[in-house]
């Protein structure tokens, strides 16, 4: 080895001890007889004197050296001088006084300064990723993802499960995204698929008797591009025979709980994870991924005022839409040009607009008529207002605020809304970890666009067991034994009891509109195993990127992917995606269609 330690070490090592460090120089800084080298390496930073009184040559070699330079040095660990400690560093009270240096490779001047500071454009850090990864942050952001996945695999070996990989080449099946294709070039004008995920190849596992399966699963899925996606993604995949949806809950409980606890001790979680239902979710919060580290729960209007005088209020309920709102504590010092923002922000998420009710402090600590300010004020009578505030649980000093329309606008609006408010209120305690478990999700949801019933979260999920006479009759008011685990408003997990016989699953096959012909070409494998006796089985899949995210307190998945994508999709370091040659094209029986700018 060219070193004897780390940088990081040498806070622990006994002073006047002699050691070999390499790594990359971080920081050079010249005082005449005295150069200090900040060096680097993947631990983190020590400090290392070059003094001229004690070698020379080393010295006038140190002066040629400039920042990213690979350098090896070897010296006596000592203290460093009365005054000179910092205190930020792990290392900032020890320092190296170096008796030999070796030059290993020179660098030209990288296109940024190589820090935790660092402001230059993300297309810039992702093109020179490799440089962004020298960054101590980015390095231990994938050391915490390392550790994040050797915990899972050491939990779950201990549980008897066997990790098993499945096929990254398979057949193109729908799971809710488009697929990548891969055309093969032995059987022309066919194609494998990348997975989305190994949804039929565990269940089959299960079918052939592996009670207990886990893979940490690599997964594709050619959907439109978002902030908070990547087009390639690893899970953790787990799946288990014998099983109800209680045991699968349980043992993720049990999983992520210890794995914080383990890795991030000094983060905030509560056991047991609290359950709420997908409707009360929606009701409360707005959405199936709630952020329950704050109050601010919403709260339905659409009843109170439906015998409303004001125009607005009757237009929406005749219209068969919902008004809905919550109550921002503290908030009613806002200033017009605040609420105007919070405004132009609803509008954002497609509501027409947002009503505000601002209760000013009164000396009886009462609700006064005085008190009020609001647009609509002057055309919704007092009685009326005091009948929100109350269903609101608003008091003086406190702010409004409502939102009216199509029940998928105002329950996402008001989502936003409340997290928006919950930030700009700091209500937010970012050392929490609030995970809670979501359930009985509907099985079907109604796409306008397609006129058909899709699957909530995939065709495979069970419907609960007491509503199956109402598959035909009403598949809208069915409820399935899916779950996601949330935590701060992000998804972390889902998964569901998996239909396991031949029968159901044809059944849902048919609400979802697939023909004959397409359950023979998709599914065929999945229903033919089902035949030979399939044990009731179900299964979840947590995002590993989501999870790291949560632990590593950014929100910025690219910040856990080493070579991510950007927004768009695009790999600025090996300029992918690319053209091919016409000979690679050739070879697998294609040609490329140029597409109309018109």
């Amino acid at each position: 080895m060219l070193k004897t330690n780390n940088c990081i070490d040498l806070s622990n090592l006994t002073l006047g001890k002699s050691i070999i460090l390499a790594g990359w120089v971080a920081n050079r800084r010249d005082h005449g007889n005295l150069i200090f080298l900040d060096l680097r390496d993947q631990s983190g930073i020590a400090q290392v004197v070059i003094d001229a009184d004690i070698n020379e040559e080393l010295h006038k070699m140190a002066k040629s050296i400039r920042n990213e330079w690979v350098v090896q040095i070897s010296g006596i660990i000592r203290e460093r001088p009365e005054g000179s400690e910092n205190p930020k560093l792990p290392t900032g009270y020890v320092e190296v006084i170096t008796h030999d240096l070796t030059i290993l490779n020179e660098s030209i001047t990288p296109p940024f300064e190589i820090n935790d500071d660092i402001t230059v454009d993300e297309s810039i850090r992702l093109k020179y990723r490799y440089l962004d990864l020298r960054r101590i942050r980015m390095s231990n952001i994938l050391a915490l993802r390392h550790n994040v996945v050797k915990f899972i695999r050491e939990f779950l070996n201990k549980r008897n499960f066997l990790e098993i990989e499945t096929p990254i080449l398979i057949k193109s099946t729908p799971e809710g995204a488009r697929d990548y294709l891969v055309p093969s070039r032995l059987y022309p004008s066919e194609f494998y698929a990348l997975p989305q995920s190994p949804q039929q190849l565990k269940q089959l596992l299960m079918v052939s008797g592996i009670e207990k399966y886990y893979q940490i699963a690599r997964c594709f899925r050619d959907e439109d591009p978002r902030s908070d996606r990547q087009p390639e993604f690893t899970q953790l995949d787990l799946e288990m025979s014998f099983v109800e949806q209680e045991d699968i809950l349980s043992l993720t409980e049990e999983l992520y709980f210890n794995l914080v606890k383990e890795i991030v001790p000094h983060k905030k979680i509560v056991s047991p994870f609290p359950r709420i239902t997908y409707a009360d979710a929606i009701a409360k919060y707005g959405t199936d991924r709630p952020d329950t580290r704050y109050d601010l729960e919403l709260h339905d209007l659409t009843t109170l005022l439906s015998n409303s005088e004001f125009n607005i209020f009757k237009k929406i309920i005749n219209n068969k839409g919902i008004i809905r709102g919550f109550t921002a504590p503290n908030a009613a010092h806002y200033k017009r040009k605040d609420i105007d923002g919070l405004i132009d922000f609803a509008k954002t998420y497609g509501s027409q607009g947002l009503m505000w009710i601002a209760i000013d402090e009164t000396t009886s600590n009462n609700i006064e008529e005085d008190s009020i300010r609001s647009p609509i004020k002057n055309h919704v009578p007092f009685t009326e207002i005091l009948q929100i505030a109350s269903e609101l649980n608003a008091n003086p000093g406190d702010l409004i605020l409502i939102v009216a329309g199509t029940e998928k606008i105002t329950n996402l609006t008001l989502s936003a809304l409340r997290a928006e408010m919950a930030n700009r209120l700091d209500l937010i305690d970012t050392s929490v970890l609030a995970f809670t478990f979501v359930t009985d999700f509907p099985l079907f949801e109604w796409d306008d666009e397609i006129k058909k019933w899709k699957s909530l979260h995939h065709p495979f999920t069970s419907p609960s067991d007491d509503q199956l006479e109402k598959l035909q009759i009403s598949p809208e008011s069915i409820t399935s034994n899916a779950y996601d685990l949330v935590c701060n408003g992000l998804e972390c997990a889902g998964g569901s009891i998996r239909i396991s016989n031949r029968e159901m699953q044809e059944k849902i096959f048919e609400i979802l509109g697939y023909t004959n012909q397409e359950i023979q070409s998709q599914f065929q494998q999945l229903l033919t195993a089902f035949d030979y006796g399939a044990p009731p089985h179900g299964g979840i899949a947590g995002g590993i990127e989501r999870l790291v995210m949560l632990l590593s307190d950014t929100d910025n998945i690219r910040d856990v992917i080493a070579f991510p994508k950007t927004q768009k999709f695009i790999d600025p370091l090996f300029e992918s995606p690319s053209k091919v040659t016409q000979e690679q094209l050739t070879e697998l029986h294609l040609e490329t269609i140029e597409k109309d700018n018109e």
